[in-house]
């Protein structure tokens, strides 16, 4: 079994910057397509941003420009930097990474959400 956990997630002004993390627990695990959605309320869930194993980039039209997707995978981490933030986009994040265990298929995993608010 694979747990992701994300933090980073706060209140911040208009134009800030935050910073997510999400951090892959578990044991004989190997991450590929890792990921970052968000959901605001009464919306449905979107892709923000995503990032292969190679490390190979892609973003929702909305944030380019102003979010950066990483990973670390000597960590299991993937991270999500924040710039320029707006108030639309305040939403919950959630962490999403296709995962194969030894011995097993591949499976996709969800954290359980970082809240993002941005308001003055």
């Amino acid at each position: 079994q694979v747990r992701l956990v994300e933090s980073g997630g706060g209140l911040v002004q208009p134009g800030g910057s935050l910073r997510l993390s999400c951090a892959a627990s578990g044991s004989s695990f190997t991450i590929y397509n890792m990921a970052w959605y968000r959901q605001a309320p009464g919306k449905q869930r979107e892709l923000v941003a995503g990032v292969t194993k190679s490390g190979s980039t892609n973003y929702a039209d909305s944030v380019k420009g102003r979010f950066t997707i990483s990973r670390d995978n000597a960590k299991n981490t993937m991270y999500l930097q924040m710039n320029s933030l707006k108030p639309e986009d305040t939403a919950l994040y959630y962490c999403n990474a296709d995962v194969v265990l030894v011995g097993a298929s591949i499976r996709n995993y969800w954290g359980q959400g970082t809240q993002v608010t941005v308001s003055s």
